[in-house]
């Protein structure tokens, strides 16, 4: 593929997530109510199975996932379930990499990572941490690094879980935050709008009486 056309699917693919992001804030309880019908025990290792999933896939964007995960599950159990699927990925990235390595042409993508970052040796721990803080490409790199190095995979799966972690417990605290800000506005609205509205009074229309003149009669 083209580098103009995985960077305009990568745009997409964005634009999409976080719209399926707005979406699920904007209907926030409706969803909440269908997920309680079907059960936490169902709901919650289900919606971590399925962040796991994409966060384990190459160019991955969990942002979006991570802000659906607190706007319906809340700041506490949005932020468990973001942290477990995480972990999990990890390991799942780690399994697919040293079986896939070959799809991504790593040399190519270790000589475009900044200078920075360049500093440290490759397979290193501060070396995974600081490519994963690269948006894009730095988890994909980072994850076929330690697979090609032969990281161990504990260490592979504790440098990704303390970048992203942190930044997905943040999203899931601002989705429930942006949700209940949206429909506390939405209600002060709706108040406004039915103590506000103009009330209109309708006069009935009688017939006018024809006037009777006044004097003697003939």
């Amino acid at each position: 593929m083209p580098p103009i056309a995985r960077r305009l699917a990568g745009i997409g693919l964005l634009a999409v997530s976080f719209a399926l992001a707005a979406l699920v804030i904007r209907y926030q309880p409706h969803i909440e109510h269908t997920i309680r019908s079907i059960g936490p025990t169902v709901s919650l290792p289900l919606a971590t199975a399925i962040f796991a999933l994409v966060a384990s896939a190459p160019f991955s964007v969990t942002d979006a996932l991570a802000i659906m995960n607190g706007a319906i599950f809340g700041p506490f159990w949005g932020s468990v379930i973001n942290a477990v699927g995480i972990v999990i990925a990890a390991a799942i990235g780690y399994w697919i990499n040293r079986r896939a390595s070959h799809l991504l042409d790593l040399d190519a993508a270790l000589a475009r990572l900044p200078g920075w970052v360049k500093r440290f040796k490759i397979g290193s721990p501060m070396f995974l941490i600081a490519v994963r803080i690269i948006p894009g490409f730095g988890g994909t790199v980072a994850t076929a690094s330690a697979a090609a190095f032969r990281v161990p995979i504990w260490i592979h799966i504790v440098t990704m879980s303390v970048v992203a972690i942190p930044v997905c417990t943040i999203l899931a605290i601002f989705g429930d935050r942006a949700t209940a800000a949206i429909h506390r506005y939405e209600t002060r609205a709706h108040n406004y709008i039915i103590h506000h509205r103009p009330h209109w009074r309708w006069r009935r229309h009688h017939a006018t009486p024809t006037p009777i003149p006044i004097g003697p009669r003939p």
